[in-house]
């Protein structure tokens, strides 16, 4: 598998912006400065100088994942493009990519979520001009033969197998389910099962996909690192003008107000540790990055190591092996979530009434205001003390353009973070985290349900 390892109708087509041509300046929330053109064909091209000698990153992002599979029976698509994205091109057929870029030292993966799908590769810039030629003939001109296509598909069901042996997929498929009757989110990026185990007969369909979203105007380049800005774009021009298509537009179903508390429980067959997750729908990053940070920042708050539930529950009592949240920045309104992984099924009760104490507790207003401006300090530092590499920077100028469909996505967000008052994170966990938009999820192990032990 190649993915990286670190939730009305909604018109979704090419929605990304004409970036401007003049830099993006470095600021104290982004040490570096982003230069931004838009071909005439639609493709935003971001080119980050970065001090490192003789290394580039070069990301692709396209804003297709989970979120756009809207036909039903299509599910898992964006994901299982992510595999034969690999497959070549008549000028470089299937292994000749990979052949070319491991001369140069090239390392090469990608990744897809619900809402992106981002391809990278990381080295010497000496094999940029290569790099680029390569990229843009695969993006413009993609071709493999149905039974690679076929072959490719099983493989994509032998991955499902896989994940399916460990809890995390299964809850995930009921949270989405739990959560979402309409929207795109309630399949995960996998897809459903059974449209998976259709996908070899998906052929003609899969050629559909493509053209529909690999388009210059649903897609981002950005190129980081050491290199000459002025070649480096007469070759992005070269190579990456012709490609012409345009991006489709479908409706995405707008899920529906939430009436009332919902739940979803797991027996899973064979021993590990209980789990317990409360969520919530809450806003997305695609229409409000103010939220996301409020978001980003309740992580911690909440259930952080500083947090009163983590000295309860972890510290003291010792009720569970861990605290957290699977919170990420979607397109669309999706999930917050706390999550616990529990050392005995008798606790539960008490873990959960715990945490949602603390929700009840800052949704009162009672904010320490201290520990939240420590908290928005290390988040911001820990963020950019995480940009160690260019590829650091491109996965995240990435990731967050992708979701935002604006180039700065994740400089505005990184802004936006010690902005965030007290009132602010109260009022939304007031309006938001509230009883009758609850979903619970829990998973007990077979033993545990039988009263053994782990």
């Amino acid at each position: 598998m190649r993915r990286l390892l670190p939730l009305l109708l909604l018109l979704l087509g090419p929605a990304l912006p004409a970036a401007a041509a003049t830099p993006t300046p470095a600021s104290d929330a982004f040490p570096y400065t982003l230069h931004t053109d838009t071909l005439p064909n639609g493709l935003t091209v971001v080119r980050v100088p970065y001090p490192s000698s003789g290394i580039i990153a070069y990301v692709t992002v396209v804003r297709v994942g989970s979120r756009n599979e809207v036909e039903p029976g299509r599910t898992g698509f964006a994901h299982f493009f992510e595999h034969m994205m690999f497959k070549g091109t008549k000028t470089h057929p299937e292994g000749e990519r990979e052949r070319i870029l491991g001369n140069f030292g090239y390392d090469d993966n990608a990744f897809t979520t619900d809402d992106i799908t981002l391809y990278y590769s990381y080295g010497p810039t000496a094999g940029l001009p290569q790099l680029i030629e390569i990229e843009a003939d695969r993006f413009r001109n993609l071709e493999y033969s149905e039974p690679s296509f076929q072959t490719e598909a099983l493989a994509v069901l032998g991955e499902y197998h896989k994940n399916a042996a460990a809890p995390f997929l299964k809850m995930e498929e009921e949270l989405n389910a739990a959560a979402f009757t309409r929207h795109t989110y309630q399949h995960t990026t996998m897809g459903f099962y059974k449209d998976i185990q259709a996908m070899p007969q998906a052929y003609d369909y899969s050629r559909t996909f493509f053209e529909r979203w690999y388009t210059p105007d649903n897609t981002l380049l950005f190129i980081i690192g050491d290199f000459d800005d002025a070649r480096v774009m007469e070759l992005v021009r070269q190579h990456y003008g012709p490609w012409d298509r345009k991006a489709a537009q479908v409706n995405v179903p707008a899920e529906p107000p939430q009436k009332g508390a919902r739940t979803a429980h797991i027996d899973w067959p064979q021993p590990t540790q209980p789990r317990q997750v409360i969520a919530w729908r809450t806003p997305s990053a695609g229409t409000s990055l103010a939220d996301a940070a409020i978001q980003t920042l309740l992580v911690d708050y909440l259930a952080g190591p500083t947090s009163p539930a983590y000295k309860t529950l972890v510290l003291d009592k010792q009720l569970v092996e861990s605290i957290g949240s699977d919170y990420s920045e979607h397109r669309d309104p999706h999930l917050f979530t706390l999550t616990a992984t529990l050392k005995d099924e008798r606790h539960r009760d008490a873990v959960r009434k715990t945490l949602l104490q603390e929700v009840s507790r800052l949704a009162a207003g009672r904010v320490d205001a201290a520990r939240l401006k420590a908290i928005q300090d290390h988040a911001r530092y820990g963020a950019l003390m995480a940009l160690e590499t260019p590829r650091d920077v491109g996965i995240q100028l990435g990731w967050y353009a992708g979701v935002t469909g604006s180039p700065d996505g994740f400089q505005r967000h990184l802004q936006s973070l010690p902005k965030v008052t007290p009132a602010q994170l109260s009022n939304f966990t007031k309006r938001y985290l509230t009883a009758n938009k609850l979903i619970l999820l829990s998973l007990t192990p077979k033993t545990d349900a039988q009263g053994g032990t782990k």
